[in-house]
Order: C-alpha cells, then sequence, then structure tokens
C-alpha cells in the first residue's frame, strides 16, 4: 500500500520539535508500505534548502520538501500567507503522486485541503489527523475575531471532516469536541484515539546524562524540565511566578526551561524582574529531539503548561509524552484528559491554573516526597509503553488503513 503523508511542519531528530510523523512514517515503512511524505523546510534546521523542491530519502521514506521560511515569531497574517504558499505547491505536488491512500494532519487545518482536492480528482481516500481542534482554538484565544473568517474555517473544517474516510484525533477531549460539533458526520465513520507518542527507545537509550552542576553551577535536589515552545498559549510566565514563590520556601528547587518562541524574551525578562533568573530558573536555547533525553534523565520532572482556555486543555503536547517515556513524573497546570490521567495512574503533579502561596507550598512538599517520585516514575514508564509506545500507535493506524481499503 502507498501513501501520501501531509505535514507542513514534518521534523527529524536532529531538529527542535515533535516527530511524531517521521516515527510514524519509519514505522510504516516497517510494516511494508511505501511512504511519501510532502512538507515545508519550516522548521527544518539540520538541513540546507535550496530550491524550490529537495527530495530526501531516509529510513525508506521518501521526503518531499518545500523551501518556505516560517517562525513562531511571524504574526497572524504572515503565517495564513506562509499557509497559502505551501497550499497550492503542496496540492500539485500531491496530485503527481499515485497513492492508495492519504495521511493529513494539522497544523494547520488547511493542511487538509491537498487531500480533498486528491479525493475529488484522484477518488483518493484520506485519513484526517488532528493534532490540535482548530480553528476551534485560534478562535478561543482571539487569534482570529473576524466572524467571516471564522465562518469559512469552521465550513473548511466540516466539509475535511465530512469528506475523510476517518478522523484521527490526538486526545479524548479532541474526539469529544470534534463528535459534539459534528455528530452527523462522524457516526457515518471512523473516529478514534491515537494519542502523542512516547518514543520509548530514544529516551532509555541514554549514553550520557548532562551534568546540572557544571552547567549552573549547583546540583539542585529537585528540577523541573520544560523543553518546548515559549509561545503565547504555553503561558510558560507560569513557571516565574511559581519560581518567585518557590525561592522563598526551598531554594533547592530549580526549573530549567529550554527552548524558543515569541514570549521567550519577555518570560526572560520577567525572571529578571523578579530575581529568579540564573537562581532557582535557568533558560537555554532550543535543542535537538536526540539530546533532549539526557536532559530529562538529569531531572525529576517533566513538565507542560498552557494559558486557562478550556479549549488548550485537550492539548496532546509532546512534552507530556516525553516525559513519561524518560520515565519522570509529569507536572501540568490544567484541567482536562491529562490532569485525569496523571492522577488516575499517579504519574506526577496537578497544579491549580493560577500560582497561589498555598499551591506552592503544596508542590514543595510534593517534592520533598521521594518515595512517591520513585513509584511515579515506574508508573510513567509503564504507562508510555502500555498506552503510548510507538508499536500502539503504529498498530492503531495499520488497522484503520486496512478497514479504509476493504472498504
Amino acid at each position: 500500500m502507498k501513501l501520501i503523508y501531509l505535514h507542513q511542519y514534518f521534523l527529524f531528530p536532529e531538529d527542535s520539535g515533535g516527530t511524531r510523523s517521521y516515527d510514524l512514517a519509519k514505522s510504516f515503512v516497517k510494516q511494508g508500505f511505501e511512504v511519501e511524505v510532502i512538507t515545508s523546510s519550516g522548521f527544518i534546521k539540520s538541513v540546507e534548502f535550496y530550491d524550490q523542491w529537495t527530495l530526501i530519502k531516509r529510513e525508506g521514506i521518501k521526503i518531499h520538501v518545500l523551501k518556505l521560511d516560517y517562525s513562531n515569531s511571524m504574526s497572524y497574517v504572515q503565517r495564513i500567507l506562509v499557509f497559502i504558499k505551501f497550499l497550492w505547491f503542496s496540492t500539485i505536488k500531491a496530485l503527481a503522486i499515485k497513492a492508495d491512500i492519504v495521511l493529513a494532519t494539522s497544523t494547520p487545518l488547511t493542511i487538509g485541503i491537498p487531500a480533498l482536492i486528491k479525493k475529488w480528482l484522484h477518488k483518493t481516500p484520506f485519513v484526517f489527523e488532528t493534532r490540535d481542534v482548530w480553528p476551534e482554538v485560534v478562535v478561543a484565544i482571539g487569534a482570529i475575531n473576524n466572524n467571516v473568517v471564522q465562518n469559512l474555517l469552521y465550513y473548511l473544517e466540516k466539509t475535511i471532516y465530512k469528506n475523510s474516510s476517518a478522523i484521527v484525533s490526538l486526545s479524548s477531549d479532541m474526539k469529544q469536541s470534534i463528535v459534539s460539533r459534528y455528530p452527523n458526520i462522524c457516526k457515518n465513520k471512523p473516529v478514534i484515539v491515537i494519542e502523542n507518542i512516547s518514543e520509548i527507545e530514544r529516551f532509555s537509550n541514554v549514553s550520557d546524562t548532562v551534568n546540572l552542576k557544571e552547567i549552573i553551577g549547583f546540583q539542585p535536589r529537585f528540577t523541573v524540565l520544560y523543553a518546548g515552545t515559549f509561545g503565547r498559549v504555553n503561558g510558560i510566565e507560569y513557571v516565574i511566578d511559581l519560581a518567585k514563590k518557590t525561592l522563598e520556601l526551598d531554594a533547592s528547587i530549580v526549573y530549567i526551561l529550554i527552548g524558543d518562541g515569541a514570549m521567550k524574551e519577555s518570560v526572560t525578562k520577567k525572571a529578571k524582574l523578579l530575581n529568579v533568573l540564573n537562581k532557582n530558573v535557568f533558560i537555554f536555547d532550543a535543542i535537538n529531539k536526540q539530546d533532549l533525553p539526557s536532559w530529562y534523565h538529569a531531572v525529576n520532572m517533566g513538565s507542560s503548561f498552557v494559558i486557562s482556555i478550556k479549549e488548550l486543555w485537550a492539548n496532546s503536547a509532546n512534552k507530556f509524552f516525553d516525559t513519561l517515556a524518560a520515565s519522570r513524573s509529569i507536572l501540568v497546570n490544567y484541567p482536562g484528559w491529562q490532569s485525569k490521567i496523571i492522577k488516575e495512574f499517579n504519574l506526577g503533579y496537578v497544579m491549580p491554573t493560577k500560582v497561589t502561596q498555598e499551591s506552592a507550598e503544596k508542590f514543595v512538599e510534593y517534592s520533598r516526597n521521594e518515595q512517591l517520585h520513585r513509584n511515579q516514575r515506574i508508573n510513567a514508564l509503564n504507562k508510555a509503553i502500555l498506552s503510548y509506545s510507538l508499536e500502539v500507535a503504529t498498530k492503531k493506524y495499520i488497522n484503520l488503513f486496512k478497514t479504509i481499503s476493504e472498504n
């Protein structure tokens, strides 16, 4: 079976960011699939691109890369222009490739348009994978306020779902959002959950652990790692507020922040203003996925944060799954499916959406419970293996592709 994999922001392990599509594509090839990826150069920093299209062959995958600059610091208008350019050229590329099925993974929502056109013109079925409930999220955060544009995006979302052969969401909360808004569409096709992937092998095989004492000048008693985007929706200012309060209670708790993004400068300024920078908050530039395991194995806890907007609580952030794969406790500051999983399986700690003196005191108390942390680390890895491994995700996808091909 030949698969076209549409992902505008495909990444390699040498890049900074999630590698779900790379790992799945490689796994599909091992299962006998022929896979051709259509993507852009937006976040691929490990390869230099000069031509409009570059073909990369790796691990049995053919990867067509459109040269297209992109960054999280772009305005929404700039991003839309990038989406349109990719939409045009990726559609032409998809139409030039014969395939049995298409897998289109958002964001952005517009990634579904090449799949739609491929279906309409070539009768090629497609699966739409939604990593965020888009446009619901961008409307909720106020990124798109124009009613006409909102209605157009909701119409596009509905059209993509209606024409897809199956819908894959990355969390149970995302699935609930889709099913509740489009019940008539969803009752006629598979709507399944395939969560983000805990890359067990990558995070287990760590030869060199980062030496925190050499890097920050001392060995913390308890260290929390945030490795991800400093974006508006992430609300990393929360960590600075927490750090300020815990510094006064217990200076042996340290927060390591690794990444880039539009809000990084303001987060750094706030850390300086509150006098926690390079005391119990240390901020570093983004690193590639291959180097992340060494950092996770040097800390006590991973973390994931979002601002207090309900639509964001359905997220399936890589940070959550990376933490479990590294056998570390996970810290989050939002309700939703992840907080339920954390509490049900004893995987970490759930903070309230706003930092208070009481919540900071309780977190300090939690950090001192060493036996609890040992148990949570065991639970984290077990949950990753049983529910979120690459093998689990691949099996679900292969079964879905077979169901579609048989129909």
